[in-house]
């Protein structure tokens, strides 16, 4: 690919930190600007990663001509917004995972990048990986497939703070958070991009006080095979994600940045089919929304608007049925 784009950042946090080391690997990568609610922070966060500018009106970065694309690492509950508004003034947007607070909201979203001719794309780093090609390259080998599996439970740096009586973002329904939407968006993305939209779905967690979900499992029901997606902010897990068929199982560590993909034959063989793939996990989502603003497509094949969507409104579902509803919703 020819040429760079110039990413401007919405979000000062660690996640945009690795966004930006990932960043720098890539020759066609650039980082021009910064946005933050306080100048302060944006100088300093500029500064810090040698952006050339940096901006605390939001109106003034959106529609700045110092770049061409934004990556968006804002609180879920301000994801739509913030995108729409980017892509109105004529930006390619990267919008961190969840998209947005619901399935409505990124209709919205997949409207104003028609309407503005620009690329939208969920960062769902793990789809994108060179592991992730290998589990779709050797599925067939499974035979029928009856059952997938994947889980993501992890004990919350914050859930600390939040017994101790404090109300952190990642445990408060005003910013679209919870288990379901951080951790449990890892193991239903993967789904329907292998399988498609599942016929049913039923939904259990844990709900928290503060009105968010601790954790959860969802079931879902296909034609010809079942899957289950479990997932936990109050727990941690040390179980790999599994994909089981008539011939053997494939099992695959670590559903939110495959690692190690392994098939497990009935007849006793085993063959690892792991693929190298850098410790910069981030970089290949960052490939691709480059080379599709690059060669001008609209989407990605495999991050793709329906795909989102999809993931969404599964998501939808199993809220109504756990009763977990956000001031976005309204």
């Amino acid at each position: 690919m020819e040429g760079k784009v110039r990413f401007g950042i919405i979000g000062t946090n660690w996640i945009t930190d690795q966004f930006l080391e990932s960043g720098r690997e890539i020759g066609a990568f650039e980082l021009a600007a910064v946005y933050s609610r306080t100048e302060e922070r944006a100088r300093e966060y500029a500064g810090k990663h040698g952006a050339a500018h940096a901006y605390t009106s939001f109106e003034a970065f959106a529609g700045s001509g110092e770049f061409d694309a934004v990556y968006i690492a804002s609180p879920n509950s301000l994801h739509a917004e913030q995108a729409i508004r980017c892509m109105d003034g004529g930006k390619h947007v990267l919008c961190e995972k969840p998209a947005a607070s619901n399935a409505r909201e990124f209709r919205a979203m997949m409207e104003a990048a028609r309407r503005n001719g620009v690329v939208l794309m969920e960062a769902m780093k793990s789809t994108l990986m060179p592991n992730f090609r290998a589990i779709r390259e050797h599925l067939p080998k499974l035979g029928p497939i009856r059952r997938y599996t994947a889980g993501y439970c992890q004990y919350s740096s914050r859930y600390d703070a939040y017994q101790r009586g404090e109300r952190p973002n990642a445990f408060n329904p005003v910013f679209s958070n919870g288990a379901l939407m951080d951790l449990g968006v890892y193991g239903l993305y993967p789904l329907v991009v292998l399988f498609g939209k599942p016929d049913a779905l039923k939904a259990s967690g844990v709900m928290l006080d503060s009105g968010v979900d601790g954790a959860g499992s969802i079931l879902l029901q296909y034609p010809s095979m079942d899957a289950v997606v479990t997932y936990s902010k109050i727990t941690d897990s040390a179980l790999p994600s599994e994909i089981q068929g008539e011939n053997g199982s494939m099992i695959i560590e670590r559903i939110s940045r495959p690692s190690k993909v392994e098939i497990r034959y009935r007849d006793g063989r085993t063959e690892d089919v792991s693929v190298p793939q850098s410790e910069s996990v981030m970089r290949y989502e960052i490939e691709e929304f480059i080379r599709l603003a690059l060669t001008g497509q609209a989407e990605s094949e495999t991050n793709s608007h329906v795909h989102s969507l999809l993931t969404l409104e599964l998501a939808d579902e199993a809220r109504r049925q756990l009763g977990l509803v956000f001031p976005a919703d309204r």
